[in-house]
């Protein structure tokens, strides 16, 4: 029989449109080809996938790789090697590096940086300030670009637009969906004097759950009088999943595994700094209630929210430790975690890191297992039980939250474009990412 194709993956349980079942997966020059049965001597390469799940390739969408500028906690290169390991075959980054990504040319710097040295496939949002509102539109049509990211309320780095005047400015502008972080900055600024020395504790009272709330009250009333659509960010309380799901015309929304998983005042006792991110990781009835919208269809995606910083600065006592964990990683033995103990089905995991990322922002040729799409694929062992550990973390700063978490459900291989970039935990196919590609942008003037 004549070579037909470049690679089958073979014998695998493969999530497609069409459900889960088991078949092959033929591909030739990165796209799928064909789907079904086929004689192993029809390809170059076999990938034999009996016993494993083959599912479309895991797209995080909110990554902090820090680079430029803050390198020592990460970098392009370090962040997508912990990416491709975790099972994830592209990545969006976000602005606030040092300096921010706010004009054309920081934009063009960050795509050179990125050639020849991720791993997997990565686009970058443009950051939003007071002063670059005449840049967005330019900056949201580059190749590579995602779309905006605002800042509401302050977290790392310099960027902040906290005014309605501001955010108004900046939706006005722009015409691509827009990513929000959604914390009101004048409660932050009123609550800093709650913070308690040494008491991590305190980081929900300072960050209260009201400053999300109002926030998000104040920026869906500003997309509704702009006509835009919005993305809220690692939404974490009860009351904001109902007031998005009234508003579901105009706004997506996404919730980050950390907040799924861990819990205040018990995961600050035990993980001390490294609980602690913006919006900070909330009481019972807060998680309770985002998996309850989980499993109503409200949240469109999960984003790690991957936000490293090193031991030395975590171990400072708060409030002077800084908020932000790594997660790009875990975010697929975590979510498969919470799959195999009932908490959301396999087909919502695909939903929330494959389909939506690509429904929200419109991504080309991705997001789905599907003749002529991209070959990525995150194929995964859902019988794999595994202790995820600071050891086994990539990132450059070294630890995870969830060291010494017993997973079941855990990425073998990571395929993008058709290339194996990471098999049994190696990586084997370094630096060959590609900007991802946009169909809104996709016919430039």
């Amino acid at each position: 029989m004549p070579q037909t194709f470049d690679l089958i993956i073979k014998g695998g349980t493969v999530a497609t449109p069409g459900g889960i079942a088991p078949s092959d997966v033929a591909i030739t020059g990165g796209k799928v080809m064909e789907i079904g049965s086929f004689a192993a001597s029809q390809a170059g390469e076999v990938f034999e996938a009996k016993g494993l799940h083959v599912l479309p390739g895991v797209i995080d969408t909110q990554v902090h790789f820090r680079e430029p500028g803050l390198e020592w906690k990460e970098d392009l290169e370090s962040g997508s090697r912990s990416a491709v390991l975790g099972g994830v075959t592209a990545v969006f980054e976000m602005p606030n590096t040092d300096p921010s990504t706010t004009s054309p040319d920081m934009m063009l710097d960050k795509l050179a940086r990125a050639k020849g040295r991720m791993h997997t496939d990565h686009a970058f949002y443009a950051g939003a300030t007071h002063d670059n509102t005449d840049l967005l539109p330019i900056m949201e049509r580059m190749d590579g670009v995602c779309g905006v990211k605002v800042f509401m309320g302050a977290s790392t780095g310099q960027l902040l637009v906290e005014d309605d005047e501001g955010v108004e400015r900046v939706l006005n502008a722009i015409s691509r969906r827009a990513a929000f972080h959604s914390e009101d900055e004048y409660r932050l600024l009123e609550r800093k004097k709650l913070a308690r020395q040494g008491d991590w504790t305190s980081h929900y009272e300072v960050r209260d759950a009201e400053a999300a709330i109002q926030s998000t009250k104040r920026l869906l009333r500003l997309a509704r009088k702009t006509g835009k659509r919005i993305h809220v960010l690692h939404v974490t309380t009860e009351e904001e999943m109902d007031l998005l799901a009234a508003n579901k015309d105009i706004a997506t929304v996404e919730v980050t595994p950390q907040h799924l998983t861990l819990v205040g005042p018990e995961d600050y006792i035990r993980l001390k700094g490294y609980a602690q991110m913006n919006p900070p990781i909330r009481e019972e009835r807060h998680r309770a209630a985002l998996w309850r919208a989980v499993n109503q269809g409200i949240p469109d995606l999960i984003g790690s929210d991957h936000a490293p910083h090193t031991i030395e600065e975590k171990s400072r006592p708060y409030p002077a430790s800084p908020s932000g964990m790594p997660g790009v990683q875990t975010i697929v033995p975590v979510m498969l975690t919470h799959v195999a103990n009932g908490r959301m089905s396999l087909e919502r995991f695909i939903e929330l890191t494959s389909a939506g990322p690509q429904r929200v922002f419109g991504i080309a040729n991705k997001g789905r297992i599907a003749r002529g799409y991209d070959a990525d694929f995150t194929v995964v062992d859902l019988n794999a039980r595994k202790t995820i550990t600071n050891a086994w973390s990539a990132s450059r700063c070294g630890w995870t939250p969830y060291d010494g978490m017993d997973a079941k459900g855990w990425p073998v291989a990571t395929f993008i474009r058709g290339a194996m970039v990471m098999c049994d935990g190696a990586l084997v196919a370094p630096g060959r990412g590609e900007p991802v590609k946009f169909i809104e942008t996709l016919a430039q003037a």
